[in-house]
């Protein structure tokens, strides 16, 4: 009973995006913050132009600095990928970008320098992170700016659907997802946390999902790729997560394994 009332929501909790919008999302696999490795810090340049190389299209994750300027970094804070900490959020972004990343020459770039090193090349996957609502619109903001007569590939996404939300109020020609897990601790977790992920999507009408590839296949994505959404699938690391994104996927966002 349960699973034929969720089969009956979740055809209604999306329309389907012209093909043409979403094409982008099922050109190219696409590494996951870059072709990152030794050497090669994630989400850096280098990484980026690595990724150019390879023939694969780029995610990265973005935050904002003090003074309004969109980031390339995925922590809130740089002690991880710099060795130093010191918040995004709460420095200039001349101190973020003077900084360089651990064993390397290469500096955090901004959203801006990423766009001028792809130049349009293969797509790019933006992931929005915030840690509060109240960070929401100013970074979607201030990407939107960010991407304002760049003529590449590219789409938006974030794990809260206010991100996606968003994009669709204010900026509704630039493609948009959803980021997604699951929780499976206890039966009525997963009722629960079933219920919130159809929530989520109703509220960001996303144009694709991006879904951790640990929980596939799973119904919700199953249902809005017949549809028509495309799934990407998160992060592909093994073969065995490339036959998983390879049969209930579009395409994976993957990272090299030695």
């Amino acid at each position: 009973m349960r699973s034929s009332r969720f089969a009956t929501l979740d055809r209604r909790l999306a329309p389907a995006p012209e093909p043409a919008r979403v094409a982008l999302l099922r050109s190219h696999d696409i590494a996951h913050r870059g072709l990152w490795g030794p050497g090669v810090p994630e989400n850096s340049l280098a990484a980026a132009s690595a990724a150019v190389r390879g023939g694969f299209g780029i995610e990265c994750d973005v935050r904002l600095s003090r003074d309004g300027t969109v980031i390339v970094f995925h922590d809130s804070d740089m002690q991880r990928m710099t060795g130093r900490p010191g918040r995004l959020a709460e420095l200039p972004s001349d101190a973020i970008v003077a900084r360089r990343f651990v064993n390397s020459d290469e500096r955090i770039p901004t959203l801006a320098q990423l766009l001028e090193r792809i130049a349009g090349r293969v797509p790019l996957l933006i992931e929005i992170k915030t840690d509060t609502l109240a960070q929401t619109a100013p970074l979607c903001l201030a990407v939107r700016r960010a991407l304002e007569g760049y003529r590449g590939a590219c789409a938006v996404m974030g794990f809260n659907p206010e991100v996606a939300h968003w994009f669709a109020t204010h900026a509704p020609r630039i493609v948009r997802g959803l980021v997604m897990t699951e929780h499976h601790e206890t039966r009525r977790r997963a009722v629960r946390d079933a219920i919130l992920r159809r929530l989520a999507v109703r509220r960001a009408r996303p144009d694709f999902l991006a879904y951790d590839v640990r929980f596939l296949p799973s119904a919700l994505p199953a249902a809005l790729r017949l549809r028509g959404l495309p799934v990407l699938s998160w992060t592909v690391r093994t073969p065995q997560d490339r036959a998983i994104a390879a049969r209930f996927a579009d395409r994976p966002i993957f990272e090299q394994t030695a």
